[in-house]
C-alpha cells in the first residue's frame, strides 16, 4: 500500500515537473507533445528526439501524453492555443482502446489535435503479433487436419505471449445482434481467412428442407461428415432471402441423412432450397494455405502461412475504438493508419466538433468510424476499407424536435466493406438529423452504399458504382418504411455500373435499385443525379411526396419505378395491425403539431387522406435514355404517380465520357423541358489539406 503511495506520488511530481516546463513556453506557441515508440514516458515528451544522453525526449505511450495534455488544460496558464500530439513514425502495437473524455476537450481556439510528427508514417494497430509457432505434432490434431495440411500447418499457444481473451462466435445477422467480439488473423495488410468449405469466394447451396418450421437442411455431397467432432462449427447463408445473411451454429450433422441442424435460434426467415451457404471455423477444413482455426478451449492457434517469408501475423485484440472519444470535444484524429482492431477504428460518442481527417482505416472488426449521439462531427478524407461490418455511422440530432446533429461524411473513399456481415452494413449509415453525406467515392460492395433513416439529411456530389453486388432487392442509397423521415435530399450524385436484372443463380426478386424508397418511404427530393446503367435506376415503393426531377437517366431497367404496394401485395403489412407499424409513427411523433406541421405539412392530415395511396410525388423534368422509361405498377396511371413533362430520347441523340458527362446533340429539347444543367465536374472526391492525390478509377 506504501508503495502504491509512492509510485502514485512520484507519477504525480512527474506531471507537474513537465506542466511547470509547459507553463513556462505556454504564452510563446500551442503546447506540442511528442509521442514515439523509441520513447519513454518519465521523459518530459516536449521534444522530438531523444536528447544524447537518452535523459529526456518523446513520451513512449499516448497515455501519458493525453494525461500531460490533460492536466495542462487543468492548470494554472492552459494552451490559449491548442493541444498538438505528435506521433513520431513507427508502429504503435494497442491491446486496449485509447480512450478520451470530456476532461480531453479542448475549445473552438484551442483544439486537440492528434497527428504524426511531419510526414513520418504512423501506424495503430489494435493487435499482438504472434512469434514462436512451431510444427503440429499432437497426433490426434494430425489426424483431424487435412493430409496435405499436417505438415505445413504451424501452432502457437496463445497464453505463452499472454493472449487470453479469444473472443467468440456468435448467431450474428439479420435480426439479431452484430458479432462484436470476433477476432481476425491479419499477415501484413491482408485478412486470412477463417478456416472453410469451400474454399475462397465459392458457395454451396441448400438441397432441400425437410422442415421448413426448424434449422435443418439437406446437403449434396459428403464433405460435412468430416465436422462431426466439430464443437464450435458455424455456417454462414443468406437462407431465404438475398439481403438477409447470417451465423448459424452447427447443432449436429446426420452423414446418413445429409443433413445439417442448425438448433435454436432458427435463420429469422426459415432455410429455403437453393440458397447460398458456406461452412467456417472448422479445424477440418484448414485445409488452404492463408487459413486458420482457434481452438479456444486450448488456446491454441493453427496457421498456414500463405507463404514462408511473411511478417508475424497480428491477432486482433482491441475492443470498443482505437481511439474512443467519450463525451469529448475539438478533438481532431488526422493522416494516421488505424487498422487490425477488433472492432471499430474510432469511436465518438456525444461532444461537438470532433473530426477523423486524412486517416486509412482498414481491417477492422466492425465500423471505421461511429458517431453516436454527437454534434458538428464528422469524418473527412479517409480511405476506409475491408472492414467487418460498415464504414461510417452518422446517429446525431433529435427527431423529436427536428433539431439537426450536423454530422458528416465527406470526401472519403469507401470500398470492399461487409467483410463479416454483408447486408445493412453501408459505407455510410444514416440516423437522427440533417447529416451531410458529400463528395464520397463509394465502391465494390456487397450490398448497400448509404441507408439507414432520419430526417433532412444532404446526400449529393457523391460518386457510388459497384455496390449490392452479392445481394438482391437492395438499394445503392436505400431508406424504407416511414412516413415521419422526410426532408432527405438525394442530388448531384453519380450513380453509374450497377447490376442489371436479377442475381445470378437465385430466385425472387433480387434485383438492384440505384435510389430505393422502399415500402412507402416518403417525402424524399431526387433531384440533379446522373445514372449510367444504374439497373432500377430510382423506385418509388408506394411511398408519397417524392420529388424526381432534372435528373439524367441512361438505359435504366427501367429507369423509374412507382407503385402502390399498400393497396396491393403489401396492404396487410400496411394495416393498422401488420407488420410495417407506419401509421403509428404518425401520432409518435405528433405530427399535428410544430415542428413537424410546420416543417412537413403534408403529414398533419395523411392519416385521414387515403394513406396507403401513393399521392403526391413528381416525376418531371427528367431526361431519359435508353433502356425501359416508366414502370408502373398496381394500376397506376401516369397523372396518379405524377410522370409529366419528362424527356425521353434513344442513343442516337447523345454523346457520353467515362466522367457521367452526356452532350445532348440537340439541346433545344431539354431547355423545353426546363432542365437545368448538372454539376458533373464537382461530383466526387476532391483534392484538399487532407488528400492530396486522387484514387485512379476502373470503369
Amino acid at each position: 500500500m506504501i508503495y502504491n503511495f509512492l509510485k502514485n506520488a512520484i507519477k504525480t511530481a512527474q506531471i507537474i515537473g513537465i506542466i511547470t516546463m509547459v507553463a513556462s513556453t505556454a504564452h510563446a506557441k500551442p503546447l506540442e507533445l511528442f509521442v514515439s515508440p523509441k520513447g519513454n514516458d518519465a521523459w518530459s515528451g516536449l521534444k522530438a528526439e531523444p536528447n544524447g544522453q537518452n535523459t529526456d525526449g518523446p513520451f513512449a505511450t499516448l497515455e501519458k501524453a493525453r494525461d500531460v495534455a490533460r492536466a495542462a488544460r487543468r492548470g494554472t496558464a492552459p494552451p490559449k492555443d491548442g493541444v498538438t500530439i505528435y506521433l513520431r513514425g513507427g508502429k504503435y502495437f494497442r491491446e486496449t482502446s485509447f480512450t478520451l473524455t470530456a476532461a480531453d476537450s479542448g475549445s473552438a481556439s484551442s483544439p486537440t489535435v492528434f497527428r504524426p510528427y511531419k510526414d513520418e508514417t504512423v501506424d495503430i494497430i489494435g493487435g499482438k503479433e504472434l512469434t514462436g509457432f512451431t510444427p503440429v505434432s499432437d497426433p490426434a490434431i494430425r489426424e483431424r487436419l487435412d493430409p496435405a495440411a499436417r505438415d505445413a500447418v504451424r501452432q502457437i499457444d496463445l497464453k505463452t505471449i499472454g493472449i487470453t481473451d479469444y473472443g467468440r462466435m456468435n448467431n450474428g445477422g439479420q435480426g439479431r445482434p452484430d458479432n462484436p467480439e470476433m477476432p481476425e488473423l491479419f499477415v501484413g495488410t491482408e485478412r486470412m481467412a477463417l478456416a472453410r468449405w469451400p474454399n475462397g469466394d465459392q458457395w454451396a447451396t441448400v438441397k432441400s428442407v425437410p422442415d421448413k418450421s426448424a434449422g435443418k437442411f439437406a446437403y449434396d455431397g459428403d464433405r460435412p461428415s468430416r465436422w462431426k467432432n466439430a464443437e464450435d462449427a458455424y455456417l454462414y447463408g443468406y437462407w431465404t432471402f438475398d439481403w438477409a445473411d447470417s451465423y448459424e451454429k452447427i447443432a449436429s450433422i446426420d452423414p446418413e441423412r445429409h443433413e445439417i441442424n442448425t438448433g435454436e435460434p432458427y435463420p429469422v426467415y426459415g432455410i429455403t432450397a437453393g440458397k447460398r451457404w458456406f461452412a467456417l471455423n472448422i479445424l477440418e477444413e484448414l485445409d488452404a494455405p492463408g487459413e486458420w482455426y482457434l481452438d479456444r478451449k486450448t488456446g491454441i492457434l493453427y496457421f498456414w502461412a500463405p507463404t514462408e517469408k511473411l511478417p508475424n501475423p497480428v491477432f486482433s485484440l482491441v475492443k470498443g475504438g482505437l481511439f474512443s472519444l467519450e463525451g469529448a470535444s475539438y478533438i481532431t484524429i488526422r493522416d494516421m493508419t488505424l487498422e487490425n482492431a477488433r472492432e471499430d477504428g474510432v469511436i465518438i460518442r456525444g461532444g461537438s466538433a470532433n473530426r477523423v481527417a486524412g486517416c486509412i482505416i482498414r481491417n477492422v472488426g466492425r465500423y471505421g468510424v461511429s458517431i453516436l449521439d454527437a454534434t458538428n462531427s464528422g469524418v473527412r478524407s479517409c480511405d476506409i476499407y475491408e472492414t467487418g461490418l460498415g464504414g461510417v455511422t452518422l446517429i446525431g440530432g433529435d427527431r423529436k424536435t427536428l433539431t439537426s446533429g450536423k454530422l458528416y461524411a465527406e470526401n472519403n473513399e469507401f470500398h470492399h466493406l461487409g467483410r463479416l456481415l454483408r447486408t445493412y452494413k453501408p459505407a455510410v449509415m444514416l440516423g437522427g438529423v440533417g447529416a451531410l453525406v458529400s463528395h464520397n467515392y463509394i465502391h465494390d460492395l456487397p450490398h448497400a452504399a448509404i441507408q439507414g433513416g432520419g430526417n433532412d439529411h444532404i446526400i449529393e456530389f457523391n460518386e457510388i458504382t459497384r455496390v449490392c453486388q452479392e445481394t438482391g432487392d437492395a438499394g445503392a442509397f436505400y431508406m424504407g418504411r416511414d412516413f415521419t423521415q422526410r426532408g432527405n435530399i438525394v442530388r448531384h450524385n453519380y450513380f453509374h455500373h450497377l447490376r442489371t436484372g436479377g442475381l445470378d443463380g437465385q430466385t425472387g426478386f433480387t434485383d438492384v435499385m440505384a435510389v430505393y424508397l422502399d415500402d412507402c418511404f416518403s417525402g424524399v427530393t431526387v433531384y440533379g443525379n446522373i445514372f449510367i446503367k444504374a439497373g432500377r435506376s430510382v423506385m418509388i415503393g408506394g411511398g408519397r411526396d417524392n420529388i424526381v426531377e432534372n435528373n439524367i437517366i441512361q438505359e435504366g431497367a427501367p429507369a423509374i419505378h412507382v407503385d402502390a404496394r399498400a393497396k396491393g401485395w403489401a396492404a396487410n403489412f400496411f394495416d393498422t395491425k401488420g407488420g410495417w407499424n407506419i401509421l403509428q409513427a404518425l401520432s409518435e411523433y405528433n405530427v399535428s403539431q410544430p415542428p413537424y406541421s410546420v416543417r412537413y405539412p403534408q403529414l398533419a392530415g395523411l392519416a385521414k387522406d387515403d394513406p396507403a395511396f401513393p399521392k403526391g410525388n413528381r416525376v418531371e423534368k427528367n431526361i431519359i435514355i435508353g433502356g425501359k422509361p416508366f414502370e408502373l405498377q398496381d394500376n397506376l396511371t401516369e397523372a396518379q404517380a405524377g410522370v409529366q413533362n419528362n424527356l425521353v430520347l434513344d442513343r442516337a441523340n447523345f454523346q457520353t465520357n467515362d466522367k457521367g458527362e452526356i452532350t445532348l446533340k440537340d439541346t433545344k429539347q431539354s431547355e423545353k423541358i426546363g432542365f437545368k444543367p448538372i454539376p458533373v465536374r464537382n461530383i466526387g472526391l476532391q483534392k484538399d489539406e487532407y488528400r492530396k492525390t486522387l484514387p485512379a478509377k476502373t470503369p
